[in-house]
């Protein structure tokens, strides 16, 4: 998805925000990833505001315009999410014990977003080159170019809040620093660069069963292999695809921004050759004889652009890929629908609707690969879902047609 700040639907002019500062009413572009309106009420804040004070705001539904020393402002929004945490995480997963699995994670999305709503109510003003005036801040001019583009010098002042901007910043240290990737092959050459708003491929397990998994052969008529991947984001599958030795790959994605992601990496990975990036929605024209798809594991509704990676409202991605997935395939190929079952154990779908919907689609199952989770969160027994999160497999399903015969 473009992830500029949300256009009106009346004007379609970028939403602003404003405030009262020296008798003087000021305006300023309002930038917001999760797409939140500009609070209504804004006050002016510094490093005499009390953690307190900040809180009680917040809660209010006042944002505070920062007018101190940046670091006071990175401890003060560390002061508000501790009064925001007070509740401790075994009273929350004490209460996810005694109501069900599905209700847990509900009032756990619940509280995850009232979390990120009051820590967002801590704003910064940026000047139109994206730089700032806050005594010890740091220069934001290269990671606010990365998530925002080009600066306009002639847009004015923008605002955005403080938790926001720091997530940026770090998005451009992932890009620039990169993250190892074993299904890649050894280091110094296995590094994916993710770009702000594109999901890091952090969860290695998936990585390595796609690295593993038998590939299916091509067509008699055709003597290398053609794959899709379906959904690429930073590129990762396809690079793994690609260093396999598959001769051509075609990796699709609907997000300009995970396009141009994907390519940056391909072509550092020194696999461009073999990868054509595509921005549409999940399937190129044509068929293949491997078609590849990670969608969005838990069908819900993300609360911002970044969490679609994640959340997929009505589990609408899979879906799409199962009904194209037949079309596309090849004489005897495979589709792999990599899937974690986690929404299973969470009451968000039923592993007999998963292969209901393989049968409905002219799918069967010619294996399925398991691999557990070994992220933190896996073990973490005092995680609010971890009654969930313990029994939680990842899986690679390898699919075919059901005309077809097995390999």
């Amino acid at each position: 998805m473009p992830h500029h700040p949300t256009l009106t639907d009346d004007a379609r002019v970028p939403p602003c925000i404003q405030w009262l500062e020296a008798d003087q009413t000021h305006t300023a572009r309002w930038r917001s990833e999760r797409g939140n309106v500009p609070a209504k009420r804004v006050l002016l804040a510094d490093d005499t505001t009390t953690a307190d004070d900040a809180y009680k705001s917040a809660c209010e539904g006042t944002a505070l315009l920062w007018r101190g020393d940046f670091q006071n402002a990175k401890q003060l929004l560390n002061a508000i999410a501790r009064r925001i945490d007070q509740i401790p995480k075994r009273k929350l997963k004490k209460l996810a014990q005694a109501i069900p699995m599905v209700e847990a994670f509900n009032r756990h999305r619940l509280a995850q977003s009232q979390r990120a709503r009051l820590l967002g109510m801590l704003l910064i003003e940026l000047q139109a080159d994206y730089s700032n005036a806050l005594r010890r801040a740091p220069d934001f001019k290269v990671p606010c170019n990365e998530a925002w583009g080009a600066a306009d010098l002639a847009a004015g002042t923008s605002v955005t809040s403080l938790r926001e901007l720091l997530g940026i910043s770090s998005a451009h240290e992932w890009r620039r620093v990169g993250v190892e990737v074993a299904a890649l092959g050894e280091a110094p050459n296995n590094r994916i660069h993710p770009h702000y708003g594109v999901f890091s491929p952090v969860r290695g397990e998936y990585l390595q069963l796609v690295a593993n998994a038998h590939l299916p052969k091509p067509p008699k008529a055709q003597d290398k292999l053609v794959a899709f991947d379906i959904g690429t984001g930073t590129g990762v599958l396809a690079a793994v695809l690609a260093r396999r030795g598959i001769h051509h790959i075609v990796a699709t994605d609907n997000d300009p921004r995970a396009v141009t992601c994907a390519r940056d990496n391909l072509t550092q990975l020194g696999v461009a050759e073999q990868v054509s990036v595509l921005e549409t929605n999940l399937f190129p024209q044509g068929q293949a004889s491997l078609i590849v798809c990670n969608p969005p594991w838990l069908p819900a509704r993300p609360g911002s652009p970044l969490e679609r990676a994640v959340y997929d409202e009505g589990g609408r991605m899979l879906a799409g890929f199962l009904q194209g997935l037949r079309a596309h395939l090849a004489a005897k190929g495979e589709g792999w629908l990599i899937l974690s079952n986690l929404a299973e154990h969470l009451g968000l779908r039923t592993r007999e609707d998963l292969l209901a919907a393989f049968v409905l689609n002219g799918l069967r199952v010619v294996s399925r690969i398991d691999a557990k989770p070994v992220h933190p969160k896996a073990s973490d027994t005092d995680d609010a879902l971890h009654q969930a999160r313990a029994k939680e497999v990842t899986s690679l399903w390898r699919l075919a047609a059901m005309t077809e015969h097995t390999n």
